[in-house]
């Protein structure tokens, strides 16, 4: 894939990075008073880097800058990051696998490693999780850390009604915290964030009658402790989704929220205050019939420049007991997937 240069965004632009079909485009969404917003076609975000899972083999993926053209391909990630070192982060993933394995039994399947750009090492990471988050729901990057929606564990309940962050520098989890409102049984929670510097999450009502849905922001978040403030609540009109529970984004001047109309739509929805509704549509391209789940991220541009391996070959470890603990691990999850696992 290949893209030029970005030019300086202008005031009333919103750059997002969006995935329909298996394909990535960098859009300028353009927000004018009193005219038709309009959209310029030019999944993980982090300070300017992009994690891309390909396709054709999930547990590989591309880190990728789109303002240098730059990638780098690594195995099983899931979440990116850093830790910050002053005027030059160190720059890591995260790769997890946290899987009930036989729902009766209780079973499961843990896998904790984090990969250091500066090294190009693996480590294992000690974990005992005591959260849940759903295999389907993304991660969002924050200054460096990343959140996702979490409830806890070894309950019935499995409503994402706390986030739950992990911290690069101290290669560590913390606590859950709780959200501003209580999810009902058919809503459905979603995280996004503001040019990075806000966390915003998505309340969805799926309830009978009209559908709503509420975003938040926060006001102010330390390691224990989120304060929260209401951006927007729109009601959905016909019982159709305005945004796709997958990914939204919003803009916080314009008072607006963006996202695609379902999940395998080509329509991109916007809505705002006082009954303020736009709708997009992509033109039909090659290959239409190839569907994946249409996803979208608000992204800034920047100069990180991706340190490359100094030989390209076998992954490496600190030493050899990391080495072995991979091994047993790989081994273990080969063996589920050949019995046929049904993941949970």
């Amino acid at each position: 894939m290949h893209i030029g240069k970005l030019r300086a965004v202008k005031e009333g632009e919103s750059l997002m990075i969006a995935m329909i079909d298996y394909n990535l485009y960098l859009m300028k969404v353009t927000l004018v008073d009193n005219e038709n917003p309009f959209i310029e076609c030019k999944v993980f975000h982090c300070d300017g880097l992009l994690l891309c899972v390909l396709d054709d083999d999930d547990t590989k993926a591309i880190v990728w800058n789109p303002y240098w053209c730059q990638t780098r391909r690594d195995m099983f990630s899931y979440a990116l990051g850093y830790e910050d070192k002053g005027s030059c982060p160190s720059y890591k993933f995260l790769r997890f696998i946290d899987q009930c394995v036989d729902y009766k039994t209780r079973d499961e399947f843990l896998w904790y490693e984090i990969y250091d750009f500066d090294s190009s090492l693996w480590k294992s990471l000690d974990i005992t999780p005591h959260w849940r988050i759903l295999c389907h729901q993304p991660g969002v990057s924050l200054k460096g850390n990343t959140y996702w929606p979490a409830s806890q564990r070894n309950t019935n309940d499995v409503i994402d009604d706390h986030i739950i962050c992990f911290d690069f520098t101290s290669e560590s989890f913390g606590p859950l915290l709780r959200l501003p409102f209580d999810a009902g049984d058919e809503d459905y929670v979603t995280l996004s964030y503001v040019r990075e510097e806000k966390l915003a999450v998505l309340l969805t009502h799926n309830e009978a009658g009209p559908m709503e849905f509420e975003i938040w922001i926060t006001t102010k978040i330390e390691a224990e402790k989120v304060l929260w403030s209401k951006f927007l609540r729109v009601l959905e009109p016909d019982h159709n989704s305005l945004i796709t529970g997958d990914s939204f984004f919003i803009d916080e001047d314009k008072k607006v929220a963006m996202g695609f109309e379902e999940d395998y739509s080509k329509t991109f929805n916007i809505a705002g205050e006082a009954g303020y509704y736009k709708k997009l549509k992509f033109v039909e391209r090659l290959g239409g019939n190839i569907h994946c789940r249409a996803k979208a991220c608000s992204y800034v541009p920047s100069l990180v420049q991706i340190k490359q391996p100094a030989a390209v070959g076998k992954r490496k470890h600190q030493n050899d007991l990391e080495k072995q603990r991979c091994d047993q691990n790989m081994s273990s999850l080969v063996s589920l997937n050949k019995r046929g696992t049904v993941w949970w």
